[in-house]
């Protein structure tokens, strides 16, 4: 009777979708609670913490479309302000295997990032964000290491302490180091809970180095050789996990390589996209209509011309990926530099990184 019961609300579901279209069922739904779509994810926020004084950390509860996240992994938000949806990609840090389903966010307000400082000042239980499927092959196989060594550096602490409190969870008994770096003492994110951790399970221990001040540090300055081995001295044996900022990662990188072990260093790595051009498409006139800047176009991507031109555009990875070069284009059309396909509707979003101008555009930042 319950499988009966089940096809025919399955049944009722489609024929109102259909009914209901162009728009879909979500449309409608949404009007009346954001979380009841059904084909898309929603996520509202049931816990706001700042942690440190640049950071927020959002606890939310995932409509019933999502599917988990494998430990490293990050997810696409969604907000709206102003009126237009903006999108920016965020690791989890809590464990896979949470209990009641719920999501944990940590984002560092960036003084020039739009998405993050919204979030840093406005988010507040009862926000409903969207949100994407998780993404990304930054994760542990499924045959857990003998020896696992984790590093990060300040925000980037995100998906590996996710791979830490996963792997907490599936009482794993296997070494487990994590070195994590920050400028003080007080720029650590989630230091009591690593603290509690390493209390709790005798295979796991936690580093702390801060790089401008010594006090309650184990290591002083940055990323060496003489740091790898004095926090984790079977470093050789171990599977490395590594997320941080750029010279943290090149460093380690480099130790690492000089011992043949690069093999053993997993990283968030993104290949940059074959980009796609045409020079009959370097023709008209490019705006961008907030600074009253205009100029010729080159048919390089538009971040690029708009860098060229002086200004500074928000961005990140510069292929396409983090979505948080993404501006309004008011009229023109660009072709997508990864696909090739174009886009000729007016007041939609771009990402500038891969966008490049065909004829005449106008960009509203």
């Amino acid at each position: 009777m319950t499988a009966l019961v089940a096809g025919r609300t399955r049944r009722l579901a489609s024929l109102a979708e259909a009914l209901l279209t162009p728009h879909g069922m979500d449309r409608y739904l949404e009007l009346v609670n954001p979380m009841l779509v059904r084909r898309e994810i929603r996520g509202v926020v049931t816990g706001v913490r700042h942690q440190t004084a640049d950071t927020v950390t959002l606890t939310l509860r995932p409509s019933r479309a999502w599917r988990g996240f494998t430990a490293g992994q990050y997810v696409r938000v969604s907000v709206d302000i102003n009126g237009v949806r903006r999108t920016r990609c965020y690791s989890p840090s809590c464990s896979q295997h949470t209990r009641d389903g719920r999501l944990e966010l940590t984002v560092k307000a960036d003084p020039q990032g739009l998405v993050s400082r919204y979030l840093h000042e406005n988010a507040e239980p009862g926000m409903v964000l969207g949100l994407s499927q998780p993404d990304g092959g930054f994760t542990m196989p499924d045959d857990r290491a003998e020896r696992t060594l984790l590093i990060s550096g300040g925000s980037g602490i995100t998906p590996v302490l996710s791979m830490l409190r996963t792997l907490a969870d599936e009482g794993h008994r296997g070494e487990i180091v994590f070195l994590h770096y920050a400028n003080t003492a007080d720029d650590v994110l989630y230091r009591e809970e690593m603290a509690q951790l390493s209390a709790q399970h005798p295979n796991v221990r936690v580093v702390l180095a801060y790089t401008l001040a010594k006090k309650g540090a184990d290591l002083h300055g940055f990323f060496s050789a003489k740091h790898l081995k004095s926090a984790a001295p079977a470093y050789r044996d171990a599977q490395t996990y590594l997320c941080g900022p750029k010279p943290l990662m090149d460093s380690v990188r480099e130790v690492l390589g000089a011992e043949g072990l690069s093999a053993q260093l997993h990283t968030e790595e993104f290949t940059p996209p074959a980009l796609r051009f045409n020079a009959e498409d370097a023709k008209g006139q490019i705006r961008f209509a907030h600074s009253g800047k205009e100029f010729a176009n080159s048919g390089k991507p538009l971040l690029e011309q708009a860098e060229d031109a002086g200004l500074s555009p928000e961005h990140g990875c510069r292929m396409g990926i983090c979505f948080s070069c993404t501006k309004v284009k008011t009229s023109g059309c660009v072709r997508n530099a990864k696909s090739g396909e174009l886009s000729d509707d007016e007041n939609v979003e771009i990402q500038l990184c891969i966008s490049v101008p065909v004829g005449d555009v106008e960009i509203a930042g």
